[in-house]
């Protein structure tokens, strides 16, 4: 899971003076979706125009932008202008899942991104950024460079917990968040904190905590409880209660706030309770988002539509285009588009191994690996994984099933 809620710093001539635990301006849940964007061009002019977009007068958000880009060209060294400019487009490149803008962002940072020392601010959204690229490791040592500098900055800390939450790391994930019970709301808090918890063998406590904090923070931001939920509805899910999952999901798709880390959680859960006609519904208008176009197809293929053929010729096209660019975030989607939809199972475990070397361990990523090591047929390619599992003490009832089928294969 990914989770992103950005805070708002004080600041003047931008956007307007803003408390520090001011409103939050975006939610990402999963460094990325469950599947990442494609990583984006990064153009060296903040004012290069890489695509005209098609624009309506009337959107307010896009009008937005293009004025703040315009005044940033105007004024490339103003580092507030520049926070503000990237953290816009940080935000509508989350909820449209579309990486240019992502490139934008990187771009509104151009004259600070090599710098060894930039300012905190910057170094928390060049951590964002090269997160969404899957460099863990640079993501990680910016957060460092930036909590040394400002040990109170609690997007630092989320990012840094959601970072280790990704590796497969609850403990190092708890830690950081721990350190946001003074920094940020209750909901937030226990948020984090339960979501690593209920990945480091604490899943009933985890669950009923976050439970009590959603009923008693009934006045928290619709960003703050739209992750709560969904954080709660995958704790109920790996504990085997779907009809407490279903309510959470369904109470989180009520915020109406366009999530694409949601959408795919919520198309998977339905896909789990062998639901792919109300998955294909969920999902029938989503073409732009890999994530979504992904589980798209599988509920097609389920349903036997033949768009799935289409749908899955697209994703493939367009992770070899983001071979030749040198790009290598979509080893998870390929690898279910190799398992799920083209039966090639070999294929699909080199793929997902690739995926678990990256640093990608969420429990997605291990059942992945652990169904490709199946059907391949070579349960010695899960070792990895089991041992994780047995480590982090992971509860999760179909990776518990799925592991117990590995150490049962007939040698």
């Amino acid at each position: 899971m990914n989770a992103f809620i950005n805070f708002r710093f004080p600041r003047t001539g931008v956007g307007g003076t803003v408390g520090r635990r001011g409103w939050l301006l975006g939610l990402l849940l999963s460094v990325a979706a469950p599947v990442p964007a494609a990583s984006p061009f990064t153009p060296t002019d903040p004012g290069q125009v890489l695509e005209t977009l098609p624009l309506q007068a009337a959107d307010p958000q896009l009008r937005e932008l293009r004025g703040l880009r315009q005044r940033l060209a105007d004024r490339p060294d103003d580092v507030e202008l520049a926070l503000w400019v990237a953290r816009r487009n940080l935000e509508i490149g989350r909820a449209e899942a579309d990486p240019r803008y992502y490139g934008y962002a990187q771009a509104a940072l151009a004259p600070w991104w090599s710098q060894p020392a930039p300012p905190p601010e910057v170094l928390v959204l060049r951590a964002v950024l090269r997160q969404n690229r899957h460099d863990f490791d640079a993501a990680l040592a910016d957060l460092r460079q930036a909590l040394a500098l400002q040990p109170r900055h609690p997007q630092a800390w989320l990012n840094q917990a959601v970072i280790h939450q990704v590796r497969g790391e609850p403990a190092e994930a708890l830690k950081s968040c721990l350190a946001l019970r003074r920094l940020s709301g209750a909901l937030l808090f226990n948020a984090c904190a339960s979501g690593a918890l209920g990945r480091g063998g604490q899943a009933g406590f985890a669950y009923d905590s976050l439970r009590r904090a959603l009923e008693r923070e009934v006045d928290a931001d619709a960003a703050t409880r739209l992750w709560a939920l969904t954080v709660l509805a995958e704790i109920a899910e790996q504990r085997g209660d779907a009809q407490a999952a279903e309510q959470h999901f369904r109470a989180a798709l009520s915020l109406n706030r366009r999530d694409v880390y949601l959408l795919g959680a919520y198309a998977d859960f339905l896909l789990a309770q062998n639901r792919p006609a109300e998955a294909r519904e969920l999902l029938a208008d989503e073409r732009r988002a890999d994530a979504l176009v992904l589980r798209l197809a599988l509920a097609q293929r389920r349903l036997n539509d033949p768009d799935w053929q289409r749908h899955a010729a697209l994703l493939e096209a367009r992770f070899a285009a983001a071979r030749q660019r040198g790009e290598d975030t979509h080893a998870a989607a390929e690898a279910r588009l190799r398992l799920d939809l083209r039966q090639q199972p070999g294929e699909a475990l080199t793929l997902a191994q690739r995926n678990w070397a990256k640093g990608q361990r969420e429990p997605q990523d291990a059942r992945l690996l652990l169904e490709a090591a199946l059907a391949a047929r070579q349960p010695e390619a899960a070792r990895e994984v089991l041992d994780w599992l047995a480590r982090v003490k992971l509860e999760d009832q179909r990776l518990t099933e799925l592991s117990r089928r590995l150490r049962e294969f007939p040698s």
